[in-house]
């Protein structure tokens, strides 16, 4: 194990002694607020204290062993010690570093996902219908719940532009570096000569606000409108001005909702894609001065940065910021996203891991 890593663990193991002593006093017990969130430290440093104690004892096992190898009969039961060590030892290390790293606390929330035609007319709004279903067979397969919030239809299919709900275990943490550009190549079904065009979609991941948290938003701030839902006839097509646009005026920032029926309910979810929006924008503008400082693998999640190219003459997927290819592109247009959004996840981990580090030398 590296030394800052096992530096970083003493500290932990010396800070649940300490929070065992505030939890012990009276003050502390009596003050919900401060006990609540000492209670949620104290967890957090006893999983990592518990499992560093295991690597401990398990050095201590691989130490016994190895002196017990020149002993001819203790020497087979000695390599089996010693091989059983050493194979645990490497999967606590691998556990401790992963639970070291910072925690984002909105990985853990819900959230919006906002697919928006870009460059190349009907091919990139039915590029954006592909992006949609590839997203929403995806959540069906790990047990997430997708909402759409609103959507602007193509004419030729697809769309414009589609905001989806989601939600479910670790939304945000699984899907947030999905947000920039996605570049498509393949022959369109209207191209008569078979050349292969190149469109494009831009995808925004945003965190659902917390109700407790969410910036407040300034009424004289709002310019709210109503208007009669678009989209497929028949029962569902909506009679009465139910649906709810919202613009945050100091931004520009724009949402709505026109998938409820009651103006009321499309004005609540059309205020939340608005904060999720504002705050995404801050986040954005904060991630890419850090990015410019550290010059980050993932990138910012701006939707300018061209992150995966979708080759469909080839069957290829290239993730540009990692490097990745996949020669299995139909199976992840069908939802197939879990090898993706692991590589994503294990390059952010390598890079948090490579600050530490860097932070602990300094």
């Amino acid at each position: 194990m590296k030394p800052f890593l096992r530096t970083q663990l003493e500290r932990y193991a010396q800070r649940l002694g300490e929070l065992d002593f505030l939890l012990s006093r009276e003050d502390i017990m009596s003050d919900m607020a401060q006990y609540r969130r000492i209670s949620v430290e104290h967890a957090e440093v006893t999983q990592i204290a518990g499992r560093y104690a295991r690597y401990q004892q398990r050095e201590a096992d691989l130490a016994g062993a190895r002196e017990m190898l020149a002993d001819p009969d203790m020497a087979e039961m000695a390599q089996e010690e010693i091989a059983s060590s050493e194979a645990e030892l490497l999967q606590l290390e691998d556990e401790l570093q992963r639970l070291l790293l910072p925690k984002d606390p909105d990985d853990a929330r819900n959230a919006f996902v906002e697919i928006r035609a870009g460059t190349g007319g009907d091919e990139s709004a039915l590029f954006a219908g592909d992006l949609t279903r590839m997203y929403t067979r995806y959540a069906a397969n790990v047990g997430w719940k997708v909402e759409v919030v609103s959507e602007n239809a193509a004419e030729l299919g697809g769309y414009k532009e589609i905001v989806l709900r989601i939600e479910g275990d670790q939304v945000y943490g699984a899907l947030k570096f999905e947000s920039g550009g996605h570049r498509v190549q393949r022959v369109p079904a209207t191209e008569t000569q078979g050349r292969i065009h190149t469109s494009a979609c831009t995808v925004a991941v945003m965190p659902e606000p917390d109700e407790h948290e969410a910036i407040k938003l300034n009424p004289a701030d709002l310019r709210i409108d109503t208007f009669r839902a678009s989209g497929a006839g028949g029962q569902h097509i909506n009679k009465t001005d139910s649906a709810v646009r919202v613009v945050h005026l100091p931004t520009g920032i724009v949402a709505e909702c026109q998938d409820g029926r009651s103006q009321h309910a499309n004005k609540a979810k059309a205020l939340q894609v608005l904060q999720a929006r504002i705050q995404e924008k801050e986040r954005s503008e904060r991630a890419a001065k850090e990015a410019a400082l550290r010059k980050g693998l993932i990138g910012s999640g701006d939707r300018s940065d061209r992150i995966r190219t979708y080759n469909f003459p080839q069957g290829r997927l290239t993730d540009h910021r990692i490097n990745l290819t996949l020669y299995k592109l139909l199976y992840v247009m069908e939802g197939d996203l879990a090898d993706v959004l692991q590589a994503l996840a294990h390059a952010r981990e390598a890079e948090q891991l490579e600050e530490l580090e860097t932070g602990a030398s300094a």
